[in-house]
């Protein structure tokens, strides 16, 4: 797998096209202000309070793609004969393993970007790869898990053709709540289209 990977999600009536391509160490202003946001480090994990902070969140999601097992992409609203727009989000393919039948998704968006369908058209653009380049001979499920109260994340895990599967018990301090599993298979209908 290469980290040159850029997936696109066709604009809509209401929305501008998407660009989701692998983070970058230039983007680590953009995360320190995207994660000021109290929103979103209420369902996050990471903690980047500076620049130091991003870049070390960065080089990790690098070293990740090079070992094949997590792939973080950057979603930015592409712009026509211009460089991409600011961090609307982030979109993650994780525990991936060479030849498995089973891996996740996950993703957040800045607050800029909340409720202008930006969370589902990227996670099916993510989605979509994942099964085109890792499902043949392999990949054929992909979960998606988040808090029960997260409701946005359960829309948008619907509206996407992530079927509920079960409650989650809680796993503290990672999953501190009790969670929804969410999953799709290869063969699901398309949501979306």
């Amino acid at each position: 797998m290469n980290d040159t990977v850029v997936l696109y999600a066709d604009a809509t009536p209401s929305a501008p096209a998407l660009l989701l391509r692998p983070w970058r160490s230039e983007d680590a202003p953009a995360l320190v202000e995207v994660y000021r946001d109290p929103v979103l480090r209420r369902w996050t994990t990471s903690v980047l309070d500076d620049e130091a902070d991003a870049l070390r969140w960065v080089g990790t999601q690098q070293e990740a793609w090079a070992a094949g097992h997590r792939f973080a992409f950057a979603v930015l609203e592409e712009r026509p004969d211009a460089e991409p727009g600011p961090a609307l989000g982030n979109l993650v393919l994780k525990r991936v393993s060479p030849g498995g039948s089973t891996a996740e998704v996950g993703y957040w968006t800045a607050a800029s970007a909340r409720g202008r369908g930006v969370a589902p058209r990227a996670l099916e653009a993510l989605t979509d790869w994942a099964f085109d380049t890792l499902g043949p001979g392999g990949l054929q499920r992909l979960e998606l898990l988040h808090q029960v109260d997260n409701t946005a994340s359960c829309r948008v895990a619907e509206k996407c053709g992530y079927a509920f599967e079960r409650v989650l018990t809680a796993t503290p301090p990672a999953f501190p709540l009790d969670g929804h599993l969410h999953t799709r298979l290869r063969t699901a209908p398309q949501q979306l289209r």
